[in-house]
């Protein structure tokens, strides 16, 4: 029987693969792709809208993650950076570059993996917050 935090975790993980494929612009013909609903997927896994989550400061947000369990920390960085990073990219709003960066940043830190992709965005969003 899968548990609402295996669930949440699963989402967490698709949205992120889902993000993951826009931002390379290799997206595939699935229900996901076609039409991600941002508002439904946030809630799913926050309990708020797109909307609500993106209007957080970095810190709320962060500590949104730290009650979460430990383990997972790490899948939330990175499906959040994903998000602010397309969100940001496609709406030319630095705030949300922002908080992409930061929550790259976070990701590397405690996934302890080494991400050249993550880098480079991190690299170019420096630059486009100069």
């Amino acid at each position: 029987m899968i548990t609402d935090k295996e669930f949440t975790l699963r989402l967490i993980r698709q949205l992120s693969q889902a993000l993951e494929k826009l931002i390379l612009e290799k997206p595939e013909e699935s229900l996901m792709q076609k039409e991600l609903d941002f508002d439904s997927l946030m809630r799913d896994i926050f309990k708020m809208s797109f909307t609500e989550v993106s209007s957080k400061t970095k810190e709320q947000l962060i500590e949104i993650v730290n009650d979460r369990q430990e383990r997972d920390h790490k899948d939330y960085y990175e499906m959040l950076g994903n998000l602010f990073y397309f969100k940001g990219k496609t709406e030319a709003n630095n705030d949300f570059l922002g908080k992409a960066k930061t929550f790259y940043e976070l990701y590397l830190q405690s996934s302890g993996i080494f991400a050249l992709p993550i880098i480079n965005r991190i690299s170019e969003i420096k630059k486009a917050l100069e």
